[in-house]
Order: C-alpha cells, then sequence, then structure tokens
C-alpha cells in the first residue's frame, strides 16, 4: 500500500505597494508564466458591501446617504467619508474597518484554504492595498513590494481611475508611508521599467519560494527575514 507524501507547499505571497503600482498588472502576468491563484481584496470588499448584515452595520454607522435607491452602497459616496488625513475621516475610517475587516479577512482565508485544497496551484498572492495596514500580513508566507515611481503612479491613475495628483495624494493620506510599506516587505520588485521585467523578477522570487520552503523540514516555521531583497 502506498504512502502518499506530504502536499507540496503553497505559500501565500501579498503583494504591497503604492495606489496604481501595477499589483494587478503583475499579478496577472506572473499568472501567465506558472499556475498561480490571484486573491483580489478589493473584490472581496466589493462583496462584502453587498451583504445584509454589513449594509445595517453601514447604515447605522454613516446613515441612508451612502445607499442609493436600490438599497446599494454608493462607494463614492462612502469613499468621500472615509478617506482624507482629517481626524473625521480617519475616525470614519476607523468605523468602516471595524465594519468590514474581518468579513473580508475570513473571506480571504477561505479562497486560500479552497486553493490550497484544490492542489492545483504553486502559489497564491493576495493583491489587497491595504495589507499591512489590515494585519493581513501575519496570513502571508512572504510579502512583495511593487516599487513604482510617483511619476508612472500618477498617470495610470490618471488614465485608468480619472485622478489627478492631488486625488491620488488624498487616497494615499489614508494608507501607511510608501517607504514604511517597503521596509515591511521582503522582496522588492523594480516596477519602473518594463512590465514584462517586473513579473520575471516575481516569478523568480516566488518560485525560488516554492523551491526554498518545499525542501525545507516540515517543522521549520517561516522566516520572512531570510528572503533576500530584490532590485
Amino acid at each position: 500500500m502506498d504512502i502518499p507524501g506530504p502536499k507540496a507547499f503553497i505559500p501565500l505571497v501579498g503583494l504591497v505597494g503604492g495606489i496604481g503600482s501595477g499589483k494587478s498588472t503583475i499579478a496577472r502576468g506572473l499568472a501567465q508564466r506558472m499556475p498561480v491563484a490571484i486573491l483580489d481584496a478589493d473584490r472581496s470588499g466589493h462583496e462584502t458591501l453587498r451583504r445584509p448584515e454589513v449594509k445595517v452595520a453601514l447604515r447605522q454607522a454613516f446613515g441612508d446617504s451612502i445607499f442609493d435607491p436600490t438599497q446599494e452602497v454608493q462607494r463614492a459616496q462612502l469613499a468621500a467619508l472615509v478617506f482624507g488625513s482629517d481626524d473625521r475621516a480617519r475616525q470614519n475610517r476607523q468605523t468602516l474597518e471595524q465594519i468590514v475587516h474581518p468579513v473580508i479577512r475570513a473571506d480571504i482565508r477561505r479562497q486560500l484554504q479552497e486553493a490550497r485544497d484544490l492542489g492545483q496551484v504553486q502559489a497564491v498572492l493576495l493583491d489587497a492595498p491595504i495589507l499591512l495596514e489590515s494585519g493581513w500580513k501575519e496570513l502571508c508566507d512572504a510579502v512583495v513590494f511593487i516599487d513604482t515611481p510617483l511619476a508612472r503612479r500618477q498617470q495610470w491613475t490618471a488614465a485608468g481611475r480619472g485622478w489627478t495628483p492631488e486625488e491620488l495624494t488624498r487616497r494615499e493620506a489614508s494608507q501607511w508611508p510608501i517607504a514604511r510599506k517597503r521596509s515591511e516587505s521582503d522582496f522588492i520588485v523594480d516596477n519602473s521599467g518594463d512590465v514584462d521585467r517586473a513579473v520575471a523578477q516575481l516569478e523568480k522570487y516566488v518560485r525560488d519560494l516554492v523551491s526554498t520552503r518545499s525542501s525545507a523540514p516540515s517543522d521549520l516555521s517561516p522566516a520572512h527575514s531570510n528572503h533576500p531583497e530584490g532590485t
């Protein structure tokens, strides 16, 4: 009778960076090169806003003005209340996070477990703009920072979202500073040039991570600091 061997290690790799840094584009690029699953925290967030119990909590916290005539949350209205650096915005943002973050976290954990149970991928990527701020780093085996110049991020957010540079600055004021995100990460992908080059950097890192951890003793706990920084 054959004894089944241990399951292959399937790491969860979190992707962080400034707004408009190209995290989603690079994640999709990696998915074309190797079998990976992509968990989109923004998508989970949008779905969370449709849950009846979440709508009840949001109505209690912010009133009827954030709902449209069909009783769906108007994300633009909600964003206007929570983005910014003033005390009112910070308080509203904290209230919103207390309502939605536990639900999103549970959804991420569920999707991660499903991907690992299926065993059809070599890694799982978590694309979450506020991964570090939300404390989701503890779910990850490694965190990769997508290092994209501000000018490029301004260009992309203007073209894709219609944002002015001032709007980008206002939105980013609600997140950790870029330098702090960078310092909290295990590996840096340089996205200042060709996107394919950035995808190749991420691919090498993820493949090395899978190989290293798969060959390590099963009782060896992950050590984020052992991964060298990229250029």
